[in-house]
């Protein structure tokens, strides 16, 4: 093992970064050091520090917000801290716009930290702004012989893998493949004189052991130790000396005092390794609980959601698409207690998530339960609210919509309250803030473009001059009444004024004398006034319009 003088002159003295801000340029500080800069938080027995770290090498997932929600709930029903940290090690893949991706998730969502770097003393809460403190930690396991340098090419690790898969053994750096775990001092010394770039290898203390631990979901596991000596440090010759994912959550769980780790199954490989990790630092262990992914229905078969083959994979979907917040928090809180799903929202909402009821096998994600959930959700709130929603949303994703709304702010109250308010069943045709265009938008002036050919084929093929005249009739005589028979009676009138049956029996017995009934007069008024031949009922609708709208629309044929 090389001299400690050796070693520490790996890690020469550093300018005061984020993470030590408090210290002037000098040698890289100890261990000792942080743990006093980090001291455990001052909370109730029994509260919950948990932490959500997205990567931004990707959009966010659906099931990033799963867990962020777990997360948060977990600290607040226990009195506790629920932060966030970027873990942004990998900055190769770094994909641009992530991070903000994440931003709007969390503020949609109401998943935002509780500690922030605004109002935390935990922090830099992103991990390239904390390198100076896993440097610290690298540092002292090279000390101890806990860790060693290696200076093995790609091309030798490609070799060795090779050589493991024609042996029939698992792939890895270990045993006989650990190129330099045994390496003699003066060969070290060789390759760092010669200024061959290395990374600094965890030295594991496993074998062909077996390891058993608890997960606070899953119960008791059995699992291999971890053999592999992984990679704590990056290359040397990177411009910034940043750690692997392994030793970088070890280091900040433990000094940002994490008290349980939640996060998804694809992990459960790694817990023999970050166990060696947090034993190796003389950390205390901290508790897992892996959460089971969620999954799609594909063919008979089940299957992981998958960013790259399912758009709802993407939060941004929910977002875009305009998916009310509780609606998708409460559809996911009950894909994770079984319990809260036959729960009315609010109290589902408010009750406590408890890792204890969380499943082991995946959660399927089901958009028709979904949207069901959010059309019994959206029929339950006041029209101003739903105004509200719709401006909040469309304010980013539709502003053409945004201006129509604000410019007859009255006209959507009124549309939203058609067979809403006062009735037993109110309707249920919004499912998301997307959907408000294709069902109210005919009734802004803004939006609706009027029907002024009479020989439009939506009218019915009735002749042109037949359609005007029985619009002008119309108009002629038309009152704005609320009672829905006496409305409709005014279409009776002028279409039997204008030839057409009174009845679509009366039509049948005797074509020849009618150019229509009154059910074809009614679909002409119907088409020009939504632009389509199915609708509410005309007196609610032009109660909604206003007279002034209702007498343009149908006056737009005679121009």
């Amino acid at each position: 093992m090389l001299e400690r003088d050796e070693i520490d002159a790996l890690f020469p003295r550093v300018p005061a970064g984020p993470a030590s801000a408090d210290q002037t340029d000098g040698d890289l500080p100890g261990p000792e050091h942080w743990e006093l800069r980090y001291p455990p938080r001052d909370l109730p027995a029994g509260a919950m520090v948990t932490r959500f770290s997205p990567s931004p090498t990707g959009a966010a997932h659906l099931g990033g917000v799963y867990v962020a929600m777990l997360d948060k709930d977990l600290a607040r029903n226990s009195g506790g801290v629920y932060f966030i940290r970027v873990e942004d090690t990998d900055q190769a893949r770094t994909v641009e716009g992530a991070l903000l991706q994440f931003d709007a998730a969390f503020t949609y969502f109401g998943v935002h930290a509780d500690e922030t770097p605004d109002n935390g003393a935990y922090g830099p809460y992103t991990q390239s702004e904390r390198a100076e403190i896993y440097l610290s930690y690298a540092r002292e396991l090279l000390r101890a012989g806990r860790a060693y340098l290696c200076f093995a090419t790609k091309d030798e690790l490609a070799a060795s893998a090779e050589q493991q898969r024609a042996a029939k053994v698992p792939t890895g750096y270990y045993g006989r493949w650990a190129l330099w775990r045994e390496a003699p001092d003066e060969q070290v010394r060789e390759a760092l004189a010669a200024g061959r770039p290395y990374v600094v290898r965890f030295r594991s203390p496993g074998g062909f052991d077996r390891v058993t631990y608890t997960d606070l979901i899953r119960g008791e596991i059995t699992a291999d130790a971890n053999r592999n000596d992984v990679v704590l440090l990056k290359a040397s010759d990177s411009p910034l000396r940043l750690p692997t994912y392994h030793f970088a959550h070890a280091v900040d769980d433990h000094l940002m005092r994490v008290t349980h780790v939640v996060r998804g199954d694809e992990w459960l490989s790694s817990v023999p390794l970050h166990l060696q990790l947090f034993d190796a630092c003389g950390f205390e262990r901290i508790p897992y609980a892996h959460i089971a992914p969620l999954l799609k229905q594909d063919g008979s078969g089940k299957r992981k959601l998958s960013k790259r083959k399912d758009p709802e994979a993407s939060v941004e979907y929910y977002i875009a698409a305009g998916y009310p917040a509780d609606a998708v928090l409460y559809y996911l809180r009950g894909l994770i207690n079984g319990r809260l799903a036959d729960l009315p929202m609010d109290q589902a909402l408010a009750e406590p998530l408890r890792l204890s009821e969380a499943g082991v096998s995946g959660a399927l994600v089901d958009l028709v339960k979904l949207e069901d959930i959010a059309a019994d959700h959206i029929a339950a709130l006041a029209g101003q609210t739903i105004v509200d929603d719709v401006l909040a949303w469309a304010d980013v994703h539709d502003t053409e919509l945004a201006a129509a709304v604000r410019a007859e702010p009255l006209v959507a109250l009124r549309a939203l309250d058609i067979e809403r308010t006062g009735v037993a069943n109110p309707r249920k045709d919004l499912r998301k803030w997307s959907d408000f265009r294709s069902v109210y938008g005919y009734f802004f002036a803004a939006l609706f473009e009027p029907v002024t050919d009479p020989a439009d084929p939506r009218l019915g093929g009735l002749p042109a001059d037949v359609v005007r005249a029985l619009c002008e009739h119309f108009l002629r005589d038309y009152q704005p009444v609320d009672d829905g028979d006496a409305w409709f009676d005014q279409i009776r009138a002028a279409a039997v004024a204008n030839r057409f049956a009174a009845s679509p029996k009366e039509y049948k017995a005797d074509k020849d004398a009618f150019v229509g009934s009154t059910k074809e007069a009614a679909q002409v008024f119907r088409v020009l006034l939504t632009g389509s031949n199915r609708s509410p009922a005309f007196h609610l609708v032009t109660q909604a319009l206003g007279e002034a709208e209702t007498r343009r629309r149908i006056g737009a044929v005679l121009v």
